[in-house]
């Protein structure tokens, strides 16, 4: 829990708000510690933090924060942005990830904004070296790394914060561009842009009902 109370922000706050209206209200989806929380707290945004654990919501400050499970959240409201951040969008689990955008839709203004977070499409993770470093000092390394033939990767990453060191197992699953279009437009939500030439920061906004679907589209 501390980790995920120290790690830098970086720069995902003023992305976000360079993507969003000044003082949009948002809703973010697992906030944990308020990592990303107090920034975005900081350059005019209300924001409501949602994640499972209590621990983790109890590190957050100037913040309305609700305890629930993302898929389990029924907020009576909606709001201009919800995020979807950490790469939750990649959880092994395709019907959960399912269910995370089907949250986002339901609590998301029609004329709002869902920002998601996920890997580049196209990573390699075996080219990647071993070991970085931050522009803060603190060093991330990844080890135990194995790729499925069914696009599950795993692997493990050692932080190195002020002198302190933290593991975390890491299990994701890679999103084309055409499996992100599919379920985004099976929770009522479509691309609206791509925020970064990675493809790695999503804007995508609600498809109203009324809308005509393309011949391919699900039904």
């Amino acid at each position: 829990m501390e980790l995920f109370q120290r790690l830098p922000a970086g720069s995902a706050p003023q992305l976000i708000h360079d993507a969003i209206p000044d003082g949009a209200n948002i809703l973010e989806l697992g906030a944990g510690a308020g990592r990303i929380t107090r920034p975005l707290i900081g350059l005019g945004h209300e924001v409501v933090a949602v994640d499972e654990s209590p621990d983790m919501l109890a590190y957050i400050h100037g913040a309305e924060t609700v305890q629930c499970r993302i898929e389990e959240l029924a907020l009576d409201r909606r709001f201009d942005v919800v995020l979807l951040m950490s790469h939750l969008i990649e959880n092994p689990d395709r019907e959960l990830c399912q269910q995370f955008l089907k949250t986002c839709r339901a609590h998301v203004a029609d004329s709002g904004s869902v920002l998601l977070q996920r890997d580049p499409p196209d990573r390699n993770y075996h080219a990647e070296p071993l070991r970085r470093t931050m522009p803060d000092g603190s060093t991330i390394s990844m080890r135990d790394l194995d790729q499925s033939s069914s696009g599950v990767v795993s692997f493990t990453l050692d932080y190195q914060i002020d002198g302190s060191t933290w593991t975390q197992a890491v299990v994701t699953r890679r999103i084309s561009d055409k499996s992100l279009d599919d379920m985004l437009a099976a929770a009522d939500l479509e691309i609206d842009s791509y925020l970064t030439p990675s493809r790695t920061w999503i804007r995508a906004r609600p498809r109203l009902r009324d809308e005509p679907r393309d011949a391919g589209d699900p039904v």
